[in-house]
């Protein structure tokens, strides 16, 4: 064959290849950055995207950006020392938070009377844990904590950098619990939740992309709690994440001890955003004669009206640990060694 017609032959071979590869590409969904599998339970009530300013599904209104999502962000990166444990057994967590330079973060602005706020939560969202770590002249941060069960686990770090306009950072990491795993499903909505003999009820929902109300009302024997002792600065502080990827939502407390509004009880109230609809944990810490509790309840947002807030049972029976327990959502271990029962 002449060097022209062999020319021309490898050209429309080469034209064929790239113009059916072409074609599949076109046919193919772009790639996109995983989350967290979610349970079948979760698809049924699947979030949409944390991404600022897309439109939710439910109610055409600009979503709210989330949290925790990601390891590094704002020019912060969470650097987890332990990213495993062994499930049943007290381990100690170790991180650094660094700057874009890689230098630990060694100063940090006071937020609810913490440097920095941790959090570790199942990804089943069925254990959770407040821990208050530690912080070493280098910038290194540890806290002991108990898991009970084995599966994936989310750490979260709450913080304020203490240089100059620095915003809020909420950094995740993986965290694995090894043994033997039992997945469970999340507890449907309820508006009551019961821990170690408190009954706590919530009245208001998430909506998504829309500042709401959350109302939770604290009594213990049929009575009202008219006295509730502050605890990072409020009388309750809330946690919400969101069930699939464990976005982290960023709830405010309405008002402070010694605001001259604000009773230590029985109703703490707080303001959030959910970012999408979907289904959510919540996670109350009050603390009342001297001890920290933790309520857990599942709310819906952007759902059928009567369906959008919810609970657990009873988190006390049987004794935690006990052989075929569940972890139901609280802090039942002293974690930072300040506390008994559920204290943090």
């Amino acid at each position: 064959m002449q060097t022209g017609l062999k020319t021309t032959a490898f050209a429309a071979a080469l034209a064929a290849t790239f113009g059916a590869a072409y074609g599949v590409g076109q046919g193919l969904d772009p790639v996109v950055k995983d989350s967290a599998p979610a349970s079948a339970h979760d698809e049924q009530h699947a979030p949409a995207s944390s991404a600022p300013h897309e439109q939710d599904g439910h109610s055409g209104h600009a979503t709210t950006p989330a949290g925790g999502l990601q390891i590094s962000e704002n020019g912060y990166t969470l650097d987890l020392r332990t990213p495993r444990a062994e499930a049943g057994h007290r381990a100690g967590l170790r991180f650094t938070v660094r700057d874009d330079h890689g230098r630990a973060v060694t100063e940090y602005q006071r937020e609810h009377d913490k440097e920095l706020h941790l959090i570790v939560a199942s990804r089943d969202l069925l254990t959770y844990r407040h821990l208050h770590p530690t912080r070493a002249a280098d910038g290194t941060w540890s806290a002991p904590v108990d898991l009970l069960r084995a599966g994936g686990y989310r750490v979260f770090a709450d913080f304020t950098p203490a240089k100059k306009g620095a915003e809020n950072v909420t950094l995740g990491a993986d965290l694995a619990a090894s043994g033997p795993y039992r997945p469970q499903r999340l507890p449907e909505p309820r508006d009551t939740a019961r821990v170690d003999g408190y009954e706590v009820r919530l009245d208001g929902t998430l909506r998504p992309g829309r500042r709401t109300e959350l109302n939770l009302a604290v009594s213990r024997d049929g009575k009202p709690v008219t006295d509730l002792q502050p605890y990072l600065g409020a009388y309750g502080h809330l946690v919400a994440l969101r069930s699939g990827d464990l976005a982290y939502l960023h709830v405010h407390p309405n008002g402070e001890p010694g605001d001259g509004r604000t009773e230590p009880g029985p109703a703490v109230s707080f303001t959030a955003t959910a970012p999408s609809a979907g289904t959510y944990r919540l996670f109350l810490d009050f603390k009342h004669d001297g001890v920290v509790h933790t309520a857990a309840f599942t709310v819906r947002a952007g759902t059928q009206p009567g369906a959008e807030a919810g609970t657990d049972t009873e988190t006390r029976t049987p004794a935690p640990g006990a052989p075929g327990a569940p972890d139901t959502g609280t802090s039942d271990h002293p974690d930072d060694g300040q506390g008994a029962g559920h204290g943090h």
